[in-house]
């Protein structure tokens, strides 16, 4: 169980970032949204798109799946980016990205797209890890609570991970906050060792 936790925030650590691939891809996107004066269309587009991947174990699946075939993968990629409504943008950068044999990093990369809009717009980044995806309400709640920790000008970068079990695990720069169920059976089976 310790070996999960490891993971989940070392998942969560690798979210967030402007460097590396992600980033550059992250940075194109950013500039070409900005250049035909989309991103106010493309911003919430990216966001729906992590969503769509963290939600989905089959479409998951496909794009961390290296043995398909690029031509295969790619079709069945942008097939699903059409038919949930994605603008012409998106699935384009996105056919890039299959063309490019880059689609296990898609997830990354859109993280490393709401990192660099929040960047730009002098925002900070939370990240947050949920076992289960934040309604409107829990959302308002949790920026309410970071507001009066005086993080007032933060964006929420999510993500879904059922093996937390419950709880969130928040991520402001070097601050995290783990109240994950996961974490707290973990240490609840540390106390009980240390008290035998």
């Amino acid at each position: 169980m310790a070996t999960a936790v490891t993971s989940t925030r070392s998942a969560a650590q690798s979210l967030v970032g402007t460097g590396g691939l992600a980033g550059r891809y992250a940075t194109a996107l950013y500039e070409l949204a900005t250049e035909k004066l989309k991103l106010d269309e493309v911003l919430p587009q990216a966001d729906a798109f992590a969503r769509l991947i963290d939600e989905s174990a089959p479409f998951r699946a496909v794009l961390q799946d290296t043995r398909l075939d690029i031509r295969d993968a790619r079709k069945a990629v942008l097939a699903v980016a059409k038919q949930q409504g994605f603008s012409d943008l998106i699935v384009n950068f996105v056919g890039v990205i299959a063309d490019n044999r880059r689609l296990p990093h898609l997830r990354q990369i859109f993280a490393a797209f709401a990192a660099v809009a929040s960047a730009r717009r002098g925002e900070i980044t939370a990240e947050v890890v949920s076992a289960q995806p934040l309604t409107m309400a829990q959302r308002a709640q949790l920026q309410g609570k970071l507001a009066e920790a005086g993080y007032s000008r933060v964006s929420l970068q999510e993500r879904v991970d059922p093996e937390i079990l419950g709880g969130l695990v928040v991520r402001v720069g070097p601050r995290l906050v783990d109240t994950s169920l996961q974490s707290r059976l973990v240490r609840l089976h540390y106390a009980m060792k240390g008290a035998a």
